[in-house]
């Protein structure tokens, strides 16, 4: 199994087994990739997609495990990293012509966001 390289200003979450295919939820996590962790949820929590749900989840639990876990500012917290992959798939049929099965697909996802303390330029300067 791969294993996740964490630096000191970052935390992460990952989801396994979502039951929405990876690129349904791709589409979502293009949104949030690279926003501030803050607009990323306000994002996810207007969005007209049904998994944006399921992925709010995710951002607020990397956003808690970064605040009680690694003790990073929540207020300059950054989604740096929002990446789905292939999980099982569930092979269902249905009957077709002649007695034959019709092979049905349902693919499952795992999502893993990462979020770090991101310094804005501006506020480095000042300092």
């Amino acid at each position: 199994m791969k294993h996740l390289i964490r630096k000191d200003n970052e935390a992460y979450a990952i989801l396994r087994n979502l039951r929405v295919s990876p690129s349904k939820a791709n589409i979502v996590l293009e949104m949030i990739r690279g926003k501030k962790a803050s607009e990323a949820i306000n994002l996810l929590k207007f969005s007209s997609r049904g998994i944006a749900k399921d992925i709010s989840k995710v951002l607020n639990s990397a956003v808690a495990n970064a605040e009680n876990n690694h003790q990073l500012d929540i207020d300059i917290l950054q989604v740096t990293e929002a990446y789905c992959g292939k999980s099982m798939v569930m092979k269902r049929w249905r009957p077709r012509a002649k007695g034959r099965p019709g092979r049905i697909n349902k693919h499952l996802t795992n999502v893993t966001i990462k979020v770090a303390e991101v310094q804005n330029k501006k506020s480095e300067k000042e300092a």
